[in-house]
């Protein structure tokens, strides 16, 4: 009846009702990157066990998308658990990270994403101008400030657009950077 309709549009009308409205939570992307250029319908972690996690795979530490190194498995006394020792190396900044998650507990592992590029400029701050096979432009990644080598390398193979040269944007957490290029042949 009017009664029931009525309880409906004051929990409604009630601003303060947490199930309807919900306070969006601040994450750092929000100022720091842009978020167009990540996916919004895909996820950018996804939850695994940590005895799940092989070496050469990826996981999330303080933040950080890593890329496992090693992992040593140690058990704890006679009724302890395993717990995963994880040496892994910092995917953007090649930065070297331990983690130490018992083996049965749930931990986070990035979804990277690699992609191919072909250089059409490279701005005096390092910006870089870059297309894909399709023709689309993306001017939204810089030249890469690891390993220190890479953007010279990048500037001298492409020099000043006498050469083709294509490079590999890998994306992860929102953040993105080229971490290959390579010399196209005419």
């Amino acid at each position: 009846g009017s009664s029931m309709h009525s309880f409906f549009a004051s929990a409604i009308s009630n601003t303060s009702y947490p199930l309807i409205h919900p306070k969006p939570y601040p994450t750092m992307s929000d100022n720091e990157y842009n978020i167009e250029s990540a996916d919004a319908g895909a996820s950018s972690t996804i939850p695994m066990e940590a005895g799940q996690i092989k070496k050469g795979g990826y996981i999330m530490i303080k933040g950080k998308p890593c890329k496992v190194l090693s992992i040593s498995v140690s058990k704890t006394g006679k009724h302890g658990h395993a717990k995963c020792n994880f040496l892994a190396v910092d995917i953007f900044t090649g930065k070297k990270l331990e983690d130490m998650v018992p083996s049965s507990h749930g931990t986070t592992v990035p979804v990277v994403v690699r992609s191919e590029w072909e250089i059409i400029d490279i701005g005096e701050d390092d910006e870089l101008t870059l297309m894909d096979e399709g023709g689309d432009q993306k001017t939204d990644v810089n030249l890469p400030g690891y390993p220190d080598t890479m953007a010279q390398e990048i500037r001298d193979a492409w020099n000043e657009g006498e050469n083709q040269v294509s490079v590999t944007v890998q994306a992860a957490v929102g953040i993105e950077q080229v971490i290959a290029f390579k010399k196209v042949a005419e």
